[in-house]
């Protein structure tokens, strides 16, 4: 078999052909590509990024930050927002350039990201930017990094109502290749309706891998020819918000329709002769449609024969209502797949109202027409739940043994489940030698609240900490409840990057109100539960200290696993004093008895990037184990509530259950041998010893190769694991390999 000659570069750097590319990359590439559309038309543009790192976007920075030179070399600069808000308005300035004297550039393309709680936190700013525009030769992408299925966030995202309020279309790619074409498209839209174009983003899409196709003539463009008010569409100086809202309620929102339509953004992709059973869908769900039908049997010819018919949207708003018209028409039913709350069912519901009831179909969406449920609002849909409906609705007039297999094996399938549910719930924890394992531990008598990130997962780890609120809130619902309650105090947990990002503001009310609140803040040198980013502007404990003394902190304590770090000389505010972290029940005891805002500052890097810089050689690995002589231990478990730390770990024994010590786990910081224990063993100077290979020869030589599978059809893999154990790596090299083998 010929492979594929493929370059790791290709990713960002061959301008035509086949290359594979996760979602990620194709976000970093996507603005490259831009930039070569625009050299072709004689443009002479730059492009600007700017955001904040959330999943599924979490890594978008780092891949950015890889290839600088490149960027630079494309005049793209990348600006990491403080917080999201703030990137957006950086973003809006870059529209503005051309209103000024001294620009260098005929325009400046930009994308804005943030994950679902950055889109919320940024409303006001889209408000205010979308209404002003965007620039005739610049444009505006938001990336919305959306968590259906409550993955990794404190709450549900679905970003498009807020886009809807905010008047910005909404484009849904469905895979990578859509990600890249849609992104130009998008950007291309942007500057011909003068519209900020919202960009969704899920896991499934920017997480997932694909060989795509790219090429300077893959995606053409075109612009509807529409009567443009006076002035046009585009950004202006000293502009009126009267006029400004005219404008985009007016000409900009259906300027962005006809682009859609025109560049048939919406399609039927699959059809029939004989139709009479319509499906409406949008991103994900438009693969779930699509693997559901594969599912039970039902293929472009058949879907033909019993008149089925397909209609894929690639901007669920606003909505184009020609194309659902003609879609809609001769139908006896359409139903509309979509996760999440209903955006595509209500606006075709809408379009339809005043048709002739003789003519006009059944729309189903995520209730039947007997008012029974059929799509949940929440969670995610799975290929098998639309093949359920699917093949229910299809049922009155086409039925097939595929089908009825199918759903057969579905039902098995959820009996199985049912029978027998798992016995063990992997809950998330922290990991070994975290310094939240020791941090987050509050004295008897008092309680402390939560905060985003890594510290939300105390809230389930029996340490008196529950409730939490958004990021940049931290503490402040306890200014709501002083007033009325005989407790005097709370504590409150926040990390370096929240307090980067609005933390600060939090500790600010505080203060302002006068309330009883020690805040906690670790301070782990990386953002660590987005992959281990540096902070923005470097700060260090002395300057934080600084910024909350100045703020009208009463109390400020360090507390750190290494006291005598900090360099003579170093500028701490008047008082502040500095602790090992043994002593922190004694500090927390004190400071609670304080009246107003004290500060607590835990100083301890992230034990995962302690890890990643032990690899790399740019951090200190302490010649020292620890092991526990099993004969020895009694199996109290002290050593596990002093650190908890999942390196600790039972051990079975004739003797009854001990405790181990998971060398490969261990981060060591050693908070285990805090415990009352003469099993512990301190071992200096020595490593690990690797086993050796025991056989005289390869014990693989007579094993036989498995059967080669045949992949002239789909083949799925299911691959396994958590963060860390290669899930990720796996699926990477997998996909490279189909690529490289052209499938």
């Amino acid at each position: 078999m010929s492979l594929a000659e493929v370059s790791l570069n290709d990713k960002y750097e061959l301008e035509e052909g086949r290359v594979f590319l996760t979602g990620i990359q194709a976000l970093v590439r996507l603005p490259l590509m831009q930039k070569a559309r625009d050299r072709a038309a004689g443009l002479n543009t730059a492009g600007f990024i700017s955001g904040y790192r959330g999943s599924p976007l979490g890594g978008y920075d780092q891949a950015l930050w890889k290839i600088r030179p490149l960027l630079k070399e494309n005049d793209i600069h990348f600006e990491p927002g403080v917080n999201e808000d703030l990137a957006a308005t950086a973003v809006w300035g870059s529209q503005q350039l051309n209103m000024y004297k001294g620009a260098n550039y005929d325009g400046v393309f930009s994308l804005w990201y943030g994950k679902g709680p950055g889109v919320d936190r940024t409303g006001d700013v889209f408000r205010h930017a979308n209404s002003c525009g965007t620039s005739k030769f610049g444009g505006v992408l938001a990336l919305a990094g959306d968590d259906h299925g409550i993955v990794s966030s404190t709450v549900a995202h679905q970003s498009e109502h807020g886009f809807i309020s905010w008047m910005m279309p909404v484009l849904h790619p469905a895979s990578v290749q859509e990600v890249l074409d849609y992104g130009l498209i998008g950007i291309e839209m942007s500057r011909f309706s003068g519209l900020w174009v919202g960009f969704k983003c899920i896991s499934e899409t920017i997480e997932g891998g694909a060989s795509v196709y790219v090429g300077p003539d893959r995606v053409k463009i075109t612009r509807p020819e529409i009567e443009l008010p006076p002035g046009g569409l585009n950004i202006r100086p000293n502009d009126s918000r009267f006029d400004q809202e005219v404008r985009l309620n007016e000409h900009k929102i259906y300027a962005a329709r006809q682009f859609a339509r025109v560049n048939n953004l919406d399609k039927v992709v699959m059809d029939s002769p004989k139709r009479r059973f319509g499906i409406v869908t949008t991103g994900k769900a438009y693969l779930d449609v699509r693997q559901a039908l594969r599912d039970l049997g039902i293929d472009d010819a058949l879907a033909a024969d019993i008149g089925l018919t397909v209609y894929k949207v690639g901007m669920p708003w606003p909505l184009d209502p020609d194309g659902v018209r003609e879609f809609a028409e001769g139908l006896e039913e359409v139903l509309i797949v979509e996760e999440k709350r209903a955006l595509i069912e209500n606006q075709m519901k809408e379009q339809l109202y005043n048709w002739d009831t003789a003519v006009r179909p059944r729309i189903i969406g995520k209730f039947d027409e007997e008012k029974n449920q059929i799509f949940s609002s929440t969670g995610e849909l799975t290929p098998a739940v639309v093949a359920r409906v699917i093949a229910a609705r299809i049922r009155r007039f086409y039925t097939s043994d595929s089908i009825e297999n199918r759903l057969a094996f579905l039902d098995k399938k959820e009996q199985q489940l049912n029978q027998s549910p798992s016995k063990i719930t992997r809950t998330p924890f922290y990991c070994s030698g975290c310094p939240h394992n020791i941090s987050t531990v509050v004295p008897d008598g008092s309680r402390a609240v939560a905060g985003i990130g890594c510290h939300y997962m105390v809230t389930w780890m029996n340490r008196n900490t529950n409730e939490f609120t958004q990021m940049g809130g931290e503490g402040v619902p306890w200014v709501g409840q002083h007033h009325f309650t005989d407790e005097k105090h709370i504590f409150a947990n926040l990390g370096d990057g929240t307090y980067h990002h609005s933390g600060l503001l939090a500790i600010r009310q505080s203060i302002a109100a006068k309330v009883n609140i020690t805040y906690k803040i670790l301070y782990n040198d990386a953002v660590a539960m987005t992959g281990g980013q540096p902070l923005d502007d470097q700060l260090t404990p002395w300057q934080i200290a600084q910024q909350v003394a100045g703020e009208g902190a009463k109390v400020i304590r360090i507390v750190t696993d290494e006291p005598d770090k900090y360099p003579s000389g170093t500028a701490w505010p008047k008082g502040t004093t500095i602790h090992h972290r043994d002593d922190l029940d004694k500090i927390q005891k004190s400071l609670r008895e304080v009246e107003g805002v004290t500060i607590l500052l835990y100083d301890q890097t992230c034990a995962a990037e302690k890890r990643r810089r032990r690899k790399r050689g740019t951090f200190p690995d302490p010649a020292k184990r620890v092991i526990i002589n099993d004969l020895v231990c009694e199996g109290c478990g002290d050593c596990s509530v002093k650190s908890n730390c999942i390196s600790v770990e039972p051990l079975e024994t004739e003797f009854g259950r001990k405790r181990s010590i998971n060398q490969s786990s261990c981060n060591k910081d050693f908070s285990c041998v805090k415990g009352f224990c003469p099993s512990f063993v301190t071992i200096e100077g020595g490593q690990l010893r690797k086993s050796g290979g025991s056989a005289s020869s390869d014990p693989a030589v007579d094993i036989p190769l498995p059967a080669p599978i045949d992949l002239d059809n789909p083949y799925r893999i299911l691959i396994t694991g958590i963060g860390g154990t290669g899930v990720v790596t796996i699926g990477a090299l997998m996909g490279m390999a189909a690529h490289l083998e052209n499938k």
